[in-house]
């Protein structure tokens, strides 16, 4: 952990930010800030400016009108050579904003000044094997304490004011793949957290912690036939099993290492107390494997954060051979319907589809395509299962004369998903998601596969291919009641960072060609853009101070593209590489 700055002028810094919080500093972050985030708009406490993720913000100040007059106040860099994916959302409380970095760092910054106050730089091994670069997601906080997940899969709780750890904890042993990459999710007090790993046969998990201690309240196998616990007076008890009998939809021991890893995190729905969690793809890839459904792998859960029970599930591609993993967001959300409140949730899959779900019992209510092309299914059934095209699976190696891969098959969307992690927003003011997406198709074929134990596990292979010359990545509009795209914004390369919309009629995103851009909410209009010196990964986020309004994105190009990415690679191998955080401003006169 390193202090910089520790001046006069820091001292001075300090104590205006202190003065400005009139004691609200001391107080620390409660349950009711983070369930409030969405709606006091002076600080920024949660992954999603609120548990439900809606990415929407009440702020109207910067709007249509004015947006085109935004200015940069500073910027700060994360420094060094450990640049690569950066892919945070920054906090901001109290004057301070915390930030993660890759190779897992945790930046304090003075939100007036861009000035560092401390760093923090887990103490990695060298044996961690992230799949999808060494990025991190954003950190938790709660009470005094800045908590987030290390690359080597730990949970570090460090002190808001000087960055000293607290406590440490170890999720799971990172030699057998297990790493953390999300930021954690706090409800009623305990730290939520998934685990990343998925193409290494791990066992998927969803786990409750302590905030202020550190110690484990339950664990949640997220992979049918494991056994969940919970902590009672410091002992631990069997709590069920997850999902039916183990293998029940596994062949053989096949559920033992069967992925479904955790790895984007969760949202919480404060109305129905449910916590919402997608699991990735099954392990290995090949699927001719492992027939069944493979529960519970590529789906939706619904967990009880007091218990950690999965009170109910969707699976959205059921006997994955594609790796699309169902971890994206599940979007809490109301809608008007024949003179009731609807109380749904949404999530744009990286299969094609686009889901709306009864957040109560997870029932489908409805499911679209959201990409131009689906070659894999024809559509979903009544009951948002997925129909299989035929011709549509890569081929069984077994079917192969000479034993090697089986037969190569063309599927649209790519494994990199029509959407894969980078958050959506939903706007409350036009009830329309703003979905961040890809038009990408991959050669996917299988291979023979075994496991063993912290080796990649896929039994697959594959390229990755653009489907237009003029664009990858399309920055969607949708209607969630129609399936209508309402208006779209296509980008040469592809999107990779989240997004946000505003009560100014306001959509933010970046771009991995450097761009921080603002569109009109309702016409998908370009109304600003700004060059940050290298790709948008991360998601922005807005707040007020002293009556003004501003706009904070993190920016450093990497990821999974330009690891994973095949000929779209190609198109984007120019792009710098960077690391640091812009922060924005309307001028005092606008």
């Amino acid at each position: 952990m390193k202090k910089i700055g520790r001046s006069k002028g820091f001292a001075l810094t300090a104590l205006v930010v202190a003065m400005s919080c009139a004691g609200a500093a001391q107080a620390g972050i409660t349950d009711k800030d983070i369930l409030d985030d969405q709606i006091t708009t002076d600080d920024v406490v949660s992954n999603g400016l609120g548990p439900r993720g809606q990415r929407y913000s009440p702020l109207d100040t910067l709007n249509t009108e004015n947006v085109k007059e935004l200015r940069p106040v500073w910027s700060f860099s994360f420094g060094g050579e450990k640049q690569r994916g950066q892919e945070s959302q920054p906090m901001v409380k109290d004057g301070v904003m915390y930030v993660t970095g890759s190779y897992s760092r945790v930046f304090a910054v003075d939100v007036r000044t861009g000035e560092e106050l401390w760093e923090y730089n887990a103490r990695l091994p060298d044996g961690i094997m992230p799949c999808c670069d060494v990025i991190n997601r954003g950190v938790a906080l709660y009470g005094d304490l800045v908590i987030f997940g290390t690359l080597d899969a730990k949970l570090v709780a460090l002190d808001k004011d000087t960055g000293k750890v607290v406590w440490k904890k170890t999720v799971a042993d990172y030699k057998e793949g297990y790493s953390l990459t999300a930021a954690p999710l706090i409800v009623k007090g305990n730290i939520i957290t998934g685990v990343s790993g998925g193409e290494f046969g791990v066992v998927g998990k969803v786990e409750a912690y302590d905030a202020k201690t550190g110690d484990i309240i339950w664990t949640r196998p997220t992979v049918e036939g494991h056994m969940g616990y919970i902590w009672k007076d410091g002992k631990k008890v069997e709590n069920g099993l997850s999902g039916g009998q183990p293998g029940q939809t596994w062949p053989g021991d096949l559920w033992k290492t069967g992925g479904a890893a955790t790895w984007l995190g969760g949202t919480y729905d404060p109305e129905t107390d449910l916590m919402f969690f997608g699991t990735g793809n099954p392990a290995p890839w090949n699927s001719h494997l492992r027939p069944g459904d493979n529960l519970f792998s590529s789906s939706r859960l619904a967990i009880d954060p007091d218990t950690g029970k999965i009170v109910w599930h969707f699976q959205t591609t059921p006997h994955d051979g594609w790796d699309f993993d169902g971890v994206n967001e599940l979007i809490s959300f109301d809608y008007e319907e024949a003179g009731q409140t609807v109380k749904a949730a949404a999530t744009a899959d990286r299969n094609g589809f686009f889901y709306v779900l009864n957040r109560e019992n997870g029932d489908f209510i409805r499911g679209f395509p959201f990409v131009d092309k689906i070659t894999w299914a024809e559509g979903l059934d009544e009951k948002g299962r997925p129909i299989f095209k035929d011709g549509g699976r890569p081929g069984n190696p077994a079917d192969a004369e000479d034993g090697g891969k089986g037969e190569s098959v063309m599927s649209a969307p790519s494994f990199l998903g029509g959407k894969n992690w980078m958050p959506m927003a939903f706007s409350q003011d036009t009830g329309l998601f703003y979905v961040p997406s890809n038009e990408w198709a991959m050669d996917i074929w299988n291979e023979p596969i075994s496991y063993k134990k912290g080796a990649a596990y896929l039994g697959a292979g594959f390229t990755i291919r653009p489907m237009n010359e003029d664009y990858i990545g399309v920055l969607r509009a949708i209607d969630p009641k129609s399936g209508q795209e309402v208006w779209r914004y296509e980008n040469y390369a592809p999107l990779w960072g989240g997004v946000l919309a505003t009560k100014g009629n306001l959509v933010f995103t970046g771009n991995p060609e450097g761009y921080l851009m603002a569109f009109d909410a309702k016409s998908g209009e370009m109304l600003y853009k700004f060059q940050t010196g290298s790709g948008i990964v991360g998601s922005p986020i807005t707040w007020e101070m002293d009556g003004e309004q501003y706009v904070s994105v993190v920016s450093g190009w990497g990821g999974a593209v330009p690891l994973w990415g095949g000929e779209v690679a190609k198109r984007v191998k120019h792009l710098n590489q960077g690391g640091s955080v812009w922060t924005f401003k309307l001028p005092k006169d606008s």
